[in-house]
């Protein structure tokens, strides 16, 4: 099975992606919603949580394994790597690939939690691209609260966004990183505060692009991912709340199982 495992429940939107991109393909999803959000956490302690998620998942089965955090990738992913022999993937580099194909004045925005803006994550990674790429990041981190209050279309958010945009606004970007799986919620009012004319990167949609890639290099994992096996998802905190988010995101019944990591 497919592990996703993310901070909260914006990690959905990869699950999203991959039962549009890869229907069929079981998923074991994990929101560590008791200790949501990773993005105020130190380093460490970002690091920590991660390889619990991780080895959690591995445990119920997965075989192959994404970060659907941006917080976690840019802070735990090459340690995760030293710890983890599954295949896996982070949704910052597919991400950073994207844009850099995308940016034709090689000036890009990228929005997200504090952890993930002040690791400059997507920074180096864009640069390890094309050097004359320049990054400029603006921490969002009040995006996710409200998202997850379920206010995605309330008033109050779309004057949060555009307070919260303005200073990218002036710098003249032409392509902006959703540098956290819960903002392609409000894509809609993110590309209307931001102007019509840049163009957005969905890091849940460039991940799952790049696992379909691998799956179809590497058959026999491929069909090993394939059964009758529905999708699970867990969290470590229950709510009504997040039980009605998650069947809002996913369109479906969801069963939210209560863990302990």
């Amino acid at each position: 099975m497919i592990g996703v495992f993310d901070s909260g429940i914006g990690g959905l939107t990869v699950v999203k992606e991959i039962t549009k991109q890869l229907p069929g393909m079981p998923v074991l999803y994990l929101g560590d919603t008791a200790r949501t959000p990773y993005g105020n956490k130190s380093a460490q302690t970002i690091q920590q949580y991660a390889l619990q998620d991780a080895q959690f998942l591995i445990a119920q089965g997965a075989t192959v394994l994404v970060i659907a955090c941006n917080t976690a990738s840019a802070t735990a992913y090459q340690f995760l790597k030293s710890k983890i022999s599954i295949p896996m993937f982070d949704v910052i580099i597919p991400a950073a690939r994207k844009a850099a194909t995308l940016t034709k004045k090689k000036r890009v925005g990228v929005i997200g939690t504090r952890a993930t803006i002040a690791s400059g994550a997507y920074t180096a990674e864009l640069h390890n691209i094309d050097p004359a790429i320049t990054v400029e990041g603006q921490e969002c981190s009040m995006f996710v609260p409200l998202i997850e209050e379920g206010w995605a279309k309330k008033g109050e958010t779309t004057r949060i966004v555009k307070l919260s945009l303005q200073g990218l606004k002036t710098k003249n970007i032409d392509t902006l990183i959703l540098g956290c799986t819960h903002y392609p919620i409000i894509r809609n009012i993110i590309q209307v505060k931001i102007g019509k004319r840049v163009k957005l990167v969905d890091p849940a949609e460039e991940v799952v692009k790049e696992l379909a890639q691998y799956l179809k290099a590497h058959l026999d994992l491929a069909q090993s991912l394939r059964s009758t096996v529905d999708h699970r998802f867990m969290v470590t905190d229950v709510t009504e709340h997040f039980q009605a988010i998650a069947q809002s995101w996913l369109k479906r019944s969801v069963k939210l199982e209560r863990v302990s990591l």
